[in-house]
């Protein structure tokens, strides 16, 4: 009898201790979700949205500990201008030329991992892919009950998206657009 107890304590336990290390896919409404981006250039800037495809954090004991994002880059939008010039500058983005989303036609960001600052603010580090090209990214994010909330600077150039960059090209005088753009980003699960 007492070897019959003993025996469910352990089971009990070690069923409770995996339970307690096992992580949970927390998937994104992609619907409720958006992605805003802002682009700089010398005499002025653009903005808009792009949808996202797919998403979910991974959680253990709910705090994140990886992750996976995945990027329409077909639904690029200009939101900032109407008519001609809104179809002209997303046909543009959607080329060769910048994110080539023909060949191109998703962006993926992996988290590698999650460090908790507290108060549902996070480090993140995670591997950022752009046209096959892959690189580190940091930044931070924050968690609030069902929402996620992040900003992030990428720098174009290092994803082959050299269009009008004065980091390549010289003489482009008020030509140039700026390396860096920006996301706004608000997940809600």
């Amino acid at each position: 009898m007492k070897n019959g107890i003993l025996k469910g304590g352990i089971a009990l336990a070690i069923i409770l201790t995996t339970l307690a290390f096992t992580n949970t896919k927390k998937e994104v409404d992609v619907e409720a979700s958006t992605v805003k981006w802002t682009g700089e250039k010398v005499t002025g800037s653009h903005n808009g949205t792009i949808q996202l495809e797919s998403g979910h954090f991974m959680m253990e004991d709910d705090k994140i500990v990886g992750g996976e994002f995945v990027m329409d880059m077909s639904t690029i939008e200009v939101t900032d201008l109407t008519g001609e010039n809104k179809g002209k500058l997303e046909g543009h983005l959607k080329s060769e030329d910048f994110f080539g989303v023909e060949k191109h036609p998703t962006a993926k960001l992996v988290i590698t991992s999650a460090a908790s600052k507290g108060a549902g603010k996070y480090g993140i580090v995670g591997d950022l892919t752009i046209k096959n090209e892959t690189h580190p990214i940091t930044f931070d994010l924050v968690m609030n009950g069902n929402t996620a909330s992040t900003s992030l600077t990428i720098d174009r150039s290092k994803y082959n998206v050299r269009y009008g960059s004065g980091s390549f090209f010289d003489n482009l005088g008020d030509k140039t657009i700026y390396d860096n753009f920006e996301l706004d980003v608000n997940l809600k699960f």
